[in-house]
């Protein structure tokens, strides 16, 4: 502000001097008025006039265009710089004519007053040229920070007293958010305080000495789901000196995340498929052998005690029957191993057609209410009335439901109750959402990344193989959906289906 009325104080007093130089040249020749023109972008302009202003500039640019210096009293000189240009014109009006002294005391005063006017006019093509870069960078600065206001990003930059200097409007959002104008020029610690504050300086300092981009994984329940962030703090220089500025960006990559380990999970499920397609063949040919000695000794050991003439009867083992029907159970249990392997890598043709997700519950629960082991388990659903069909195979999806519901009853050790919910989705991939709650002792949180992998089982030896949740996520990912968990251990689990629309799976 100080420089700008210094500015306009020395403009007035050039204004002044002017006035008294035109009132000068005015009194020198004895005319009744004396005009100083300047030409501009918009025709002549006056400068500074003395005595009774009557000329217009429509006047004197006639006598200009015209090459005409005297006409009926008004007296009219151009001022021109060394360089030919036009800076603009003096006028005067008088009833005399001008005599040769007259003409000398004239160009004393032009010579005097071009100078100062081609200086006013490198002094406004400054003053147009500085406006012009000024609006530029403003118009550029907004752009920028219109640039970093969209983007999807939280963004902030601090300088090396740790004071933020920028702070886009991502960061002013949400629960934790902080206005700009109440960021710009504290110490990031004051806005930042759910943070150490000694932990944030370290991570600073790190990238202001080794120049590195530093980037870390945290996760937040902040908002009250589980979120994943990925902050980055990245070395920014103004000079060749050195590090400046660092910024950092904090970004919500939970749905990345998600996608990375479905992602991870298909191509094991694969590399299993194509594992078990390769030995197939090898396993079931010798598991066949197996299969059919334990059946013939079985039978021939079936004559021998049958014929009392036999001789040998009497010498065989008293726990040969006890063995070979366990060695048919393990032979058929391998068989079943290897084609729940075998739908990975050679998925079953199936019939697809339109499906109630309601109707598909019930049949599964009608299913399982003759099953011993839901005697004693207490079964709710809450079916929404109005929820879209499907695309499916019913078959499949009742074996899927059928596997969530026997992982239910494993996990509450046949007691306890079980909630089946089916409500609408979020948009037409995720229309359909069907959820399996338990009351059972949960996931630990560093197995529930596992959990569709195959043979990765919680259950103790013997009582599952780790091949049914595998399956239930390749059902549910050739039906175009996905299957996820929510656990927490000692409070029960829910598996959640989502399915898309019968229109949107076309």
């Amino acid at each position: 502000m100080a420089a700008v009325a210094a500015r306009l104080a020395a403009r007035e007093a050039e204004r002044d001097h002017l006035v008294s130089v035109v009132d000068a040249a005015r009194g020198a020749l004895n005319a009744d008025e004396c005009v100083l023109w300047a030409f501009s972008p918009g025709g002549l302009e006056k400068l500074a006039s003395s005595g009774h202003s009557v000329t217009k500039p429509d006047e004197v640019s006639a006598l200009l265009a015209a090459d005409i210096t005297e006409r009926a009293g008004l007296v009219v000189r151009p001022l021109i710089a060394e360089e030919a240009q036009r800076l603009g014109a003096i006028s005067f009006h008088r009833s005399a004519v001008l005599d040769v002294e007259d003409h000398l005391v004239l160009r004393i005063i032009a010579d005097m007053l071009v100078p100062w006017l081609a200086h006013a006019e490198r002094a406004r093509q400054l003053e147009v040229e500085v406006a012009l870069r000024t609006r530029q960078n403003d118009d550029q600065r907004r752009f920028i920070e219109r640039i970093i206001d969209s983007l999807p990003v939280g963004l902030y930059v601090v300088d090396r007293e740790y004071r933020v200097q920028a702070w886009n409007r991502k960061r002013e959002s949400g629960m934790q958010g902080v206005s700009r104008e109440e960021a710009i020029g504290k110490s990031v610690f004051e806005i930042l305080h759910r943070q150490p504050a000694e932990s944030l300086r370290k991570e600073f300092d790190e990238v202001f000495r080794n120049g590195r981009i530093q980037t870390v994984h945290m996760e937040s329940t902040a908002s009250g789901d589980a979120r994943t962030f990925r902050i980055s703090k990245i070395p920014m220089r103004l000079t060749d000196a050195g590090i400046t500025h660092v910024i950092a960006i904090g970004e919500d990559v939970t749905e990345w995340r998600e996608a990375q380990e479905r992602f991870a999970h298909a191509e094991k499920l694969a590399a299993i498929g194509q594992l078990a397609a390769g030995v197939m063949h090898e396993i079931n040919n010798p598991l066949a052998t197996i299969a059919a000695c334990a059946e013939s000794l079985t039978m021939r050991l079936d004559d021998m005690r049958h014929d009392d003439r036999r001789v040998d009867a009497a010498r065989a083992p008293r726990d040969a029957d006890e063995y070979l029907k366990i060695i048919d159970n393990e032979v058929h249990r391998c068989k079943r191993i290897i084609d729940g392997l075998l739908d990975f890598s050679r998925p079953k043709p199936v019939t697809k057609s339109s499906t109630a997700i309601n109707e598909v519950v019930e049949h599964t629960l009608f299913l399982v209410k003759h099953h011993a082991r839901f005697k004693k388990m207490r079964v709710e659903t809450v079916l929404a009335e109005q929820i879209e069909h499907v695309t499916a195979n019913r078959e499949q999806l009742v074996q899927v439901f059928m596997a969530l519901l026997i992982n239910a009853v494993d996990a509450m050790d046949e007691q306890g109750t079980i909630t089946i919910k089916t409500h609408r989705g979020r948009g037409a991939r995720d229309a359909v959402v069907a959820e399996v709650i338990d009351e059972g002792v949960g996931i630990p949180r560093a197995d529930t990344s596992k959990i569709f992998e195959p043979f990765f089982t919680t259950k103790a030896p013997g009582r599952g193989t780790g091949l049914g949740l595998s399956i239930c996520y390749g059902i549910i990912s050739d039906h175009g959906g996905r299957i996820e968990v929510d656990s927490t251990p000692g409070a029960g689990s829910t598996f959640r289906i989502l399915l898309p629309a019968e229109e949107a799976s076309l």
